[in-house]
């Protein structure tokens, strides 16, 4: 019995290790936009080309507020599932055990013994450390708590394709998307370990009937349950003024909408564009589209990367190896020094935003299920942009 289970675990993980071979060194997928409009960003047939390209609805009308930091975003997001009626719904690719795991786990157990319906979607390799009895208090109380892609002997040719999505959806009316899972190293600072630096949008209107339908594509894979109550979706507008395209992306296809999305921005600048990611590994499509922004339209082009606090040196070392060509064509990229820069935002033209899950590297683009909201409003432009030009002198590479 030992032998066999050996051997079966020397068979998983050659496999396992082609899988990763042929995702991180087989050829890229070129993306390449043949022919720009010479359009503004903010107009309704850039509006309409962008929808069609990512095959994402526009919902117009939505509230979005930008919250910055573990200590603003999760008492945001703790009062939303307090505050639940009918349901709340939680895609998480990190759900670690810690201070705030431990107050989420009693926010939505004390809901559920209410009657609210409480579905979690958790990635079993992110999540790995959290087993399931961690959420024993919940699942006695009715909650239901799904891993996404488990070491099923069925699911091992999938292995490597995980949930990266950070997602909260409360009563289908409010939702919460960013980079941000539910860990202590968002929420308080250790010995030497600042608190992690990220943004989370929360989002009121229409955009978040398309949040919830990302959420739901995945309950469906991993609980065979399709969402179409009345209580999970609810398409009334809010009292904003932010239009808003919801862009998730699945690796299925060969090539993902957030690809689509990031590459159609850029190649489309006209102005400026400010990139913040955790992990700054461009392929070769999107290196050419920044630097030909430079180049080509003079686009002010600046990027947010960790400096010495990374989480993943090695990533950070590998990206450092990208700059060189990027600086020569004019492409300005700075390292953020005082803690682990973990926001995924992306800012063109001063008219559009884009904030979700998707790192700036291969592994994002085409082997994880993303979701990103790209939302049309300067006003939120300007409160999620970090500026290069107000960081000091020594963090510009």
């Amino acid at each position: 019995m030992h032998t066999a289970f050996l051997v079966f675990a020397i068979i998983a993980l050659a496999i396992q290790g082609l899988i990763l071979f042929l995702a991180f060194f087989g050829p890229d997928l070129r993306y390449r936009i043949a022919k720009p409009p010479p359009i503004p960003l903010d107009s309704e047939y850039f509006l309409s080309l962008l929808c069609v390209l990512t095959d994402a609805p526009v919902h117009r009308s939505n509230r979005v507020d930008v919250l910055t930091n573990g200590n603003c975003f999760y008492e945001a997001e703790l009062n939303g599932i307090r505050s639940a009626k009918r349901t709340i719904h939680l895609e998480a690719y990190i759900f670690h055990r810690g201070e705030i795991g431990q107050r989420f786990v009693e926010a939505m157990t004390e809901r559920a013994v209410a009657g609210v319906k409480v579905r979690i979607v958790i990635d079993f390799i992110g999540s790995f450390s959290t087993r399931k009895h961690y959420f024993k208090p919940l699942i006695k109380a009715g909650g239901s708590v799904k891993w996404y892609h488990s070491f099923r002997p069925d699911l091992l040719p999938q292995i490597n394709h995980r949930t990266h999505r950070e997602l909260l959806i409360v009563d289908g009316t409010t939702a919460f998307i960013g980079g941000a899972g539910i860990s202590d190293q968002w929420y308080k600072g250790a010995k030497n370990h600042p608190r992690w630096r990220d943004t989370v949008a929360q989002v009121h209107g229409p955009a978040v009937s398309s949040l919830q339908a990302t959420f739901a594509q995945n309950w469906l894979r991993v609980a065979g349950e399709i969402l179409a109550a009345e209580e999970d979706f609810d398409f009334r507008p809010a009292d904003g003024g932010s239009t808003a395209l919801v862009v998730n992306s699945t690796p299925e296809a060969g090539s993902t909408r957030a690809r689509i999305l990031f590459q159609a921005l850029i190649a489309c600048a006209k102005k400026r564009i400010y990139i913040t990611t955790p992990y700054f590994l461009p392929d070769k499509s999107a290196r050419q589209a920044l630097a030909q922004a430079v180049r080509e339209r003079n686009v002010e082009v600046k990027i947010i990367t960790p400096g010495v606090k990374s989480d993943h040196p090695a990533t950070r070392g590998s990206s450092r190896h990208l700059y060189g060509s990027l600086l020569k064509d004019g492409v300005d990229v700075y390292e953020y020094q005082p803690a682990m820069i973990h926001a995924k935002t992306m800012m063109v033209d001063d008219v559009w935003a884009v904030v979700g899950s998707t790192n700036f590297d291969q592994r994002s683009f085409q082997i994880n299920d993303e979701v990103n909201m790209a939302v049309l409003d300067a006003a939120v432009v300007e409160r999620v942009i970090c500026s290069p030009k107000t960081l000091p002198k020594q963090d510009t590479i």
